[in-house]
This record gives C-alpha cells, sequence and structure tokens, in this order.
C-alpha cells in the first residue's frame, strides 16, 4: 500500500500517537480515523504475539470510534479468535 497523503484511508485507519501540548502540559493522544483519545499508559500486553488480520483492524477501528463517543464495546464470537488480544 503506497499513501499518498495524510488523508488517506490507509494511513487514517493505523493508530497513531501524537505528543500534544494541551493547557499547558504535553499529553500523548492517540488517534485512529475521526478518534482522538489520550493514552492512558494502559497494559498492552503481548502484542508481538497477535496476528494482525483484516478482522483485527477493523475491531481496533470500531472500538476506539466506540470509545471516542463515549461508548463501550465487547468483541464476541467463537473460542480461539483472538478477542481477549484484541
Amino acid at each position: 500500500n503506497s499513501v499518498a497523503s495524510a488523508a488517506d484511508f490507509d494511513w487514517n485507519s493505523q493508530l497513531r500517537y501524537y505528543q500534544e501540548n494541551i493547557e499547558g502540559e504535553l499529553n500523548i493522544m492517540t488517534r485512529m480515523m475521526n478518534a482522538s483519545l489520550p493514552y492512558s499508559y494502559e497494559y498492552l500486553g503481548n502484542s508481538m504475539r497477535l496476528v494482525v488480520t483484516p478482522l483485527t483492524d477493523r475491531c481496533y477501528r470500531t472500538l476506539m470510534g466506540a470509545l471516542h463517543l463515549s461508548l463501550g464495546g465487547a468483541p464476541e464470537g467463537p473460542a480461539g479468535t483472538g478477542k481477549t488480544e484484541t
């Protein structure tokens, strides 16, 4: 995939981290699609072992959008399909 501009879907659909000055304090913000959330130093687990598939990407986009709207998410499906890791 080649990204030609910052508005391309392939770039916007990636989870990105930015350092921003908010009210005189440096904060780390996460962005994906139109959603932006403060980074909370949460436990990320062993992400190197996670196999990223198109469904994994879709889950990240959906959950990030839900959290941006102050909602939540509960992935469901068969056992062993990577819900906990995502």
